[in-house]
């Protein structure tokens, strides 16, 4: 899924505070934070390094566990980020594999599990990031966001919304851009680019 999609996501798990906290401000961008975070791994090995599926969601339980018991900005704000990024890891199970072109269905990689040290097999009920149903998810998980929020907020989630919109359009062309811009790209340039940022675009 899009990484914009994961935020969303993270978006409407901090609105779940909203009866809780007076300003949950802090709390939905800490859920947004979470939501992102476990992608920071693109430039290492993606969906394993900072993706955990088992023990993100058993860090995420004692956390709500600890807010449950002690409410506060700073309790709700880290399980908040936690669940947000536990939700990330285990929905990509549902996703698309880790291939250059997901949507040829070839891979058998969606996430890496700690736990077991093994890779889940995609299940492929988003077939890969920047697919319609992507985007159409991305969109349903916006709306609570759109109906709550105000002021400069909103206009975040609306960019984001717009961004998913940008990006499921472009996205197999993307691949074949990558490419070529590679392709052309003396060596001296690419030896300052993270290798597993271009590695598949050889």
């Amino acid at each position: 899924m899009m990484a914009t999609t994961h935020v969303l996501a993270g978006v409407a798990v901090g609105l779940g505070t909203l009866a809780l906290v007076p300003e949950a401000g802090p709390v939905v961008l800490a859920g947004a934070l979470g939501g992102l975070a476990p992608d920071l791994d693109l430039l290492g090995a993606h969906r394993k390094d900072l993706h955990f599926p088992a023990y993100g969601s058993v860090a995420a339980a004692v956390a709500v566990a600890a807010a449950a018991v002690a409410p506060s900005p700073a309790t709700l704000s880290l399980a908040v980020f936690l669940v947000a990024a536990a939700l990330h890891a285990v929905s990509d199970v549902f996703g698309g594999d880790l291939t250059l072109r997901p949507w040829e269905a070839t891979g058998d990689r969606a996430v890496y599990e700690h736990l077991r040290g093994r890779w889940h097999r995609p299940r492929r009920w988003v077939r890969y990031d920047g697919s319609p149903e992507d985007f159409l998810l991305g969109s349903a998980l916006a709306l609570p966001a759109l109906a709550a929020l105000d002021g400069p907020a909103r206009a975040a989630i609306v960019a984001l919304v717009v961004v998913s919109a940008l990006y499921a359009l472009g996205r197999r062309t993307l691949v074949d851009a990558g490419e070529r811009v590679v392709a052309v790209t003396p060596e001296s340039v690419l030896a300052a680019v993270p290798e597993t940022l271009i590695e598949d675009l050889r």
